[in-house]
């Protein structure tokens, strides 16, 4: 990560072929800044936060791989 509002920020999204499908696998780590205050927030409600946010865009990356639908942002 260049800049931005945690201290490190990784996410990347691995692809495997399945006998029925594929298998997407997500890795996310990141660190919220602040020492033990960044912490309590992250305990309080970032982890939350990520965790939905991550699944609503798994549903996304599905819905988008399932259908046409990708054709839409994979034209040409």
């Amino acid at each position: 990560m260049i800049k931005g509002a945690f201290k490190s920020f990784k996410h990347e999204h691995h692809f495997e072929n399945q006998p029925n499908g594929t298998l997407m696998t997500d890795y996310f780590d990141y660190q919220f800044p602040l020492g033990f205050l960044g912490k309590i927030a992250d305990s309080l409600f970032l982890k939350k936060y990520m965790t939905d946010l991550l699944a609503k865009r798994n549903f996304t990356i599905k819905e988008f791989a399932e259908s046409d639908k990708w054709k839409q942002i994979l034209q040409n």
